[in-house]
């Protein structure tokens, strides 16, 4: 399994401290950029790269930053195979649902709204979650049609 990253300008530094800690908890990170702080550069340039390196495996996953996160989730949504959800420091039941019932291979974040403990306190507990399957894996092949 490989850990995909991207982001833009507003991610950046929480993109950072993730792969700082996935490198460290000793997972295969693959870096899609920002790769310096650029303010005027455009999120589709990184995530959609990205996106598509974990629609090319079932087994990879991926991390993807933004502002608010929801740009850089339909861009990531928009690539055959990729199911992102967004999270800006809401409930962790969400976190948890989008994983055990909508099997979310890509987990968006507003870095504008969440600190990179937090962020990486998600991480670490999305990374352990199943997919429950079932009924929920009926819907989810309804989605690739």
């Amino acid at each position: 399994m490989k850990i995909i990253l991207a982001t833009d300008h507003a991610g950046y530094h929480l993109k950072e401290a993730v792969k700082a800690h996935l490198e460290k908890e000793g997972y295969e990170v693959q870096d899609f950029g920002a790769f310096t702080y650029d303010g005027d550069d455009d999120y589709p340039d990184f995530i959609l790269p990205a996106a598509r390196a974990v629609a090319g495996s079932r087994e990879n996953r991926g991390f993807i930053f933004g502002g608010s996160g929801q740009g850089e989730a339909m861009a990531a949504n928009r690539v055959k195979g990729v199911r992102a959800a967004v999270f800006y420091d809401g409930p962790e039941e969400i976190v948890k649902l989008s994983r055990m019932h909508n099997n979310a291979n890509i987990l968006s974040f507003g870095a504008r709204f969440v600190s990179p403990e937090k962020a990486i306190k998600m991480i670490d507990m999305w990374m352990k979650l199943p997919f429950e399957g079932d009924r929920h894996e009926r819907r989810i092949n309804k989605l690739d049609l």
